[in-house]
């Protein structure tokens, strides 16, 4: 094969690669992506706070949310959501982080109140693989080497419809064997909150607070959106 041949392959090549790479961009771009903040526990175990940021798509607007969880209750503390999304989109080069810690700054109040500690950010005992996908039934295995217990944490979903018209719940059985091999078990979550748009939940991280009595799962939830999905975080509570 001549040089000139072996140009217009090496073209093609290009031209195919190019092609591909435009194609997935486009896929990923369907739909937009939020970034999980952990933010602490209170020096006692009780609270637990987390904030997830993103932007929109297509609008590219930036987008926050904070939370503060009652980790006994499983639920949001009193006024313990807040959000913002700002009107104009983001400039080239930005990612939503500007909004986030905005958001964080102006409620400071938040965590005082609840004696949130930074530094406190508890032991991690699973971190998903990076490009785990989520599984019905999904079952992951860990252990928490300062206590010496071991867990196994299955997530068993409900998931109704398909497409944007999906409504969906999920909860988590626990069971936690002890150094002795003793077994206790929990249910963790409420399947009785059903979501709309939400067609897949797969563990992402799982926490354990400095007195070993709190443990928080933390939960990717895949979206239906346009052409593809959203992905945004929620947590689900427990203490021992």
């Amino acid at each position: 094969m001549g040089v000139k041949g072996k140009s217009m392959l090496l073209k093609k090549a290009i031209f195919s690669i190019l092609i591909i790479f435009l194609t997935c961009a486009s896929v990923l771009w369907a739909g937009d992506n939020a970034v999980f903040v952990d933010l602490g526990f209170s020096p006692d175990g009780r609270t637990y706070m987390f904030g997830q940021y993103g932007v929109l798509s297509p609008s590219l607007k930036p987008w926050a949310e904070l939370y503060v969880v009652d980790m006994a209750a499983n639920i949001f503390v009193p006024n313990g959501r807040v959000s913002r999304t700002l009107n104009e989109p983001i400039k080239a080069g930005q990612d939503g982080s500007a909004v986030f810690h905005q958001l964080l700054a102006s409620n400071s109040n938040l965590t005082s109140r609840y004696n949130i500690n930074n530094n406190n950010k508890g032991q991690p005992l699973y971190v998903s693989r990076v490009g785990n996908l989520p599984e019905r039934g999904e079952i992951i295995d860990f252990r928490d080497f300062v206590s010496g217990n071991s867990y196994r944490a299955q997530l068993i979903p409900s998931i109704i419809g398909t497409g944007r018209n999906v409504r969906s719940s999920f909860y988590i059985n626990l069971e936690v064997r002890s150094p002795e091999g003793q077994i206790r078990n929990y249910t963790v979550g409420t399947p009785s909150v059903v979501r709309q748009g939400v067609n897949s939940y797969n563990f992402k991280r799982v926490i354990i607070d400095s007195t070993g009595e709190s443990i928080i799962f933390v939960i990717e939830m895949r979206r239906a959106a346009e052409n593809s999905f959203d992905i945004r975080y929620m947590v689900e509570a427990h203490r021992f």
